[in-house]
């Protein structure tokens, strides 16, 4: 990571990770096609759900990203054992966290889904998915985690394999257990959930087998007993909690919206949960791309090569500029082709489409925006990026979108995206560019 070419060095890294947040995406789409065939009630369901989903994902990628991070910078300075320790204590992270959830899967879903509806169907649906993905999350989290610590040494080819892997499990499981096959029964949104829970098994299974078995310079050590070190805790979450807590904003806000529209028009609560699904088809390259990214500048920065920290920005921007902007072209030119595998429902399709239309203008500045984001968390800053996540989706994003309620149209509310988006890009710049140059001025002082 500190001497082969960088655009090359940056595809090979990313690569694997773009593949496979791909084929997630992918999982997405085809798993809410499936539900989509249940009506309008099951899309309705998952959409309820999907904050609870990211919540989840919330806890598992800001976690791994802060792991991702310090593991990085550690083998940097040459702190093998260090590294080695932070794999232990990410193992044990993920089974508390799935202890914990488990519990919340149990006692908490029902007060949730009646924030959001009172349709008997829609609340049955949205139970039975919301509580198996409670209860399973165990698996989740070490998915996640593991795969971290993996790309964390440069890996990123197992995690890529073993999410693969899980997704297409997913895909294939989907039909057979929603709609039944010989002697399955049909389970209908249950069994969306359960081949969802199935999948992360699968990805965990694999990303556990090449840590343990592999040749890896963070093979944990557990049979030399472990001792919990706070310091190594604190060190992920410094980077690690912003990281979470700002996933879980976009929890937050989706369930925001979904309150917003949904108290405008029923169909608009299916609309949004159709959206978030579809779009991660544009984003999750740009986060597979951030999965290479993070080690290779957060390498570079801690041996104070910022020559090649400024290349890898410099690509790493190119290349998510390349994503959305061709997902911004896709939306705009063909809405009503992606929406129409999802909805049987004209007045749906018509609501479904403006959406992608009016949200999407936004597309060709989140590229970017992510990548900005990922710099300040490769470089051990989780603040910043922790802050300008806030400023966009809870005090501009929501405020925006509620004002634009009293319209009365539900097309107008969807512009209060690209407001928010454009307003925080310009505060994200500012903010990265000052900070960039700090540091930078640091590193070579020191190495004055």
């Amino acid at each position: 990571m500190g001497t082969e070419p960088i655009l090359p060095l940056l595809f090979k890294l990313s690569l694997p990770g773009i593949v496979a947040m791909g084929v997630q995406a992918l999982y997405n789409v085809v798993d809410s096609f499936f539900v989509a065939q249940l009506g309008d009630e099951a899309i309705a369901a998952l959409s309820i759900a999907f904050p609870i989903h990211i919540m989840l994902i919330a806890l598992a990628v800001g976690t791994g990203v802060g792991t991702n991070s310090l593991i990085s910078r550690m083998l940097g300075k040459g702190d093998n054992d260090g590294a080695v320790k932070t794999s232990e204590h990410v193992i044990v992270i993920s089974i508390l966290y799935g202890s914990i959830i488990f519990l919340l899967g149990v006692f908490f879903p029902h007060r949730y889904i009646s924030l959001f509806t009172d349709d008997s169907l829609t609340t049955t649906y949205a139970m039975q998915y919301i509580r198996i993905i409670l209860i399973g999350s165990l698996p989740m989290f070490l998915g996640f985690l593991i795969s971290d610590v993996l790309r964390g040494q440069g890996n990123t080819l197992t995690p890529m394999i073993a999410m693969i892997a899980g997704a297409i499990t997913n895909i294939l499981l989907d039909p057979i257990l929603i709609f039944g096959l010989g002697p399955i029964p049909a389970m209908e949104v249950k069994g969306a959930a359960i081949a969802t829970i199935i999948s992360k098994i699968i990805t965990a299974a694999t990303v556990i087998y090449i840590l343990l078995r592999g040749k890896n310079e963070v093979q944990p050590k557990f049979h030399k007993g472990f001792a919990f070190n706070k310091d190594i805790v604190k060190k992920i979450y410094t980077v690690g909690l912003p990281a979470t807590v700002m996933q879980m904003l976009g929890a937050i806000m989706i369930a925001g919206i979904n309150m917003i529209v949904g108290g405008m028009n029923e169909l608009a609560l299916s609309a949004t949960g159709i959206y978030f699904r579809v779009q991660s088809f544009v984003f999750m390259p740009v986060f597979g791309l951030s999965q290479g990214y993070i080690p290779l500048v957060g390498y570079n920065f801690s041996n104070g090569n910022i020559g090649r920290v400024k290349k890898t920005i410099k690509y790493g921007v190119a290349a998510s500029i390349i994503f959305t902007g061709t997902g911004f072209i896709l939306f705009q030119l063909f809405p009503h082709i992606i929406a129409a595998p999802f909805v049987d429902n004209h007045e749906l399709l018509l609501i479904t489409e403006t959406t992608f239309k009016n949200i999407s203008i936004a597309f060709p500045i989140i590229g970017p925006a992510i990548i900005g984001a990922t710099t300040f968390q490769a470089i051990g800053h989780g603040f910043p990026s922790l802050t300008l996540s806030f400023l966009r989706q809870i005090i501009l994003l929501l405020p925006i979108a509620y004002l634009l309620s009293f319209t009365g149209s539900v097309s107008t509310v969807w512009f209060a995206f690209p407001i928010s988006e454009l307003l925080t890009f310009i505060v994200m710049i500012i903010w990265l560019k000052t900070t960039l140059k700090k540091e930078f001025s640091k590193k070579v002082k020191m190495e004055c």
